[in-house]
């Protein structure tokens, strides 16, 4: 069977990486920049790469990365510490090496003529739509934002989306910053005031199944980037699963990134932590 992804995978790299900064972003939220030439200039918005992050049992599985940014002969990766993997990478030095391969999986779609996207993300999900918002802005297509976090704080990225956007709205949990409440609440006055031609959402699982629920109430195309736990990363252990119309798709390879119309949200999973 030959699926989407499977070119994607064939062109993979695997390549010795150096940290060239490794910041703290807000509360357990890190920025590291990797100089990684070959998978920089050849990865695509919505993309990711698989890292080894050290040495033992505890790093036997290599864990999935979203890339934030790529420009030059690097690129950075916004990362929450939620496990093992994750707490490692934060205690990561300038000069450190590591490998990955990369880079992984069907990124976000651009389809030609649009001239207004409105991207949708919640917390960490601001990570995978960094390069998306800049290459759409570089396009002269007009992209909208609708940001959410807990606070203020957790709203990373959020110079980037303000640059690039000729509108960036804000919401978070405590009010600390923009509207008071989730970032869902902001998407129905976005969508009647400036109608999008597509809609792309990243975040919570829950959240991505609000926000395509009202686009498609709204005759709007929309894409979604979903999380999963994967082992290979290349689409053999069929960890990554998501139920689709279609089937079972693997978030890896055929993922991460879909249309929101043909994911089965009843059956969808919980994202583990990594």
């Amino acid at each position: 069977m030959t699926c989407a992804g499977d070119s994607a995978r064939d062109r993979a790299l695997l390549e010795r990486v150096t940290v060239l900064a490794n910041d703290r972003v807000s509360e357990a939220v890190g920025r590291v920049v990797l100089e990684a030439p070959r998978v920089a200039r050849s990865v695509r918005p919505g993309q990711f790469v698989h890292l080894r992050i050290g040495e033992g049992r505890e790093f036997i599985l290599r864990r999935p990365f979203s890339i934030h940014r790529a420009y030059g002969d690097r690129f950075e990766i916004i990362y929450q510490v939620l496990g093992v993997g994750t707490r490692a990478l934060s205690l990561a030095e300038r000069g450190e090496t590591m490998d990955l391969i990369g880079p992984l999986g069907h990124g976000w779609d651009m389809p030609e003529g649009m001239s207004h996207a409105l991207l949708v993300c919640g917390g960490l999900g601001a990570a995978p739509m960094g390069m998306l918002a800049t290459q759409l802005a570089e396009k002269g297509v007009a992209v909208s934002v609708a940001q959410g976090a807990p606070t203020a704080e957790r709203l990373v990225a959020r110079e980037l989306f303000s640059d690039v956007a000729r509108r960036h709205e804000v919401a978070t949990d405590d009010g600390s910053a923009g509207a008071r409440g989730f970032v869902t609440a902001l998407l129905e006055p976005m969508l009647a005031d400036d109608r999008p031609d597509i809609v792309y959402v990243c975040g919570p699982e829950a959240m991505q199944r609000i926000v395509a629920v009202h686009v498609a109430d709204a005759g709007v195309s929309c894409q979604v980037s979903l999380e999963r736990l994967m082992g290979c990363g290349i689409g053999a252990c069929l960890s990554c699963v998501v139920s689709t119309v279609h089937g079972q798709k693997r978030a890896c390879v055929d993922g991460p990134v879909f249309d929101a119309a043909e994911v089965l949200w009843e059956s969808a999973e919980i994202p583990p932590k990594h």
